[in-house]
């Protein structure tokens, strides 16, 4: 009988950004966007949850070996995000709002070719303690 699991590696990043639409005047960007709207950025110690699903590989007894998962986010999300101004240091968010939402889909994005297809991959994103996406929402 195959047996799954979920597997959860818990990583930490720091970065600043700006929310903004440029198509948007400074009023309706100040008044959607708030505080977050700030021309000089703001900042997050963002929390970053990758889980796996799967099932367990007979022959190792793992799901897939943690320190794997833990080199792929430093390689493909950590060395990317930490300690950067999103807007622009980081290519995507040069064109895309770095909302938490829009994060964490993007982190998907990087993670998903370097996992196999028959493991499940769900990123949690908390930007504070009480806020935080999870991508891809589950109903």
């Amino acid at each position: 009988m195959k047996k799954q699991v979920a597997v959860f590696r818990k990583e930490h990043f720091n970065a600043a950004h700006r929310l903004h639409n440029a198509q948007w005047d400074e009023k309706k960007n100040a008044e959607v966007f708030g505080k977050c709207n700030n021309a000089y950025f703001h900042g997050h110690n963002y929390e970053l949850i990758v889980q796996l699903k799967g099932e367990i590989d007979p022959d190792t007894g793992y799901l897939m070996d943690m320190k794997v998962l833990s080199d792929l986010i430093k390689k493909h999300v950590l060395d990317h995000l930490d300690h950067k101004n999103l807007n622009l240091e980081v290519e995507v968010f040069k064109t895309l709002n770095p909302t938490a939402e829009n994060i964490a889909v993007v982190i998907y994005e990087w993670l998903r070719p370097h996992i196999s297809s028959q493991i499940d991959l769900k990123i949690k994103l908390y930007e504070t303690e009480r806020n935080f996406v999870e991508y891809p929402a589950e109903w």
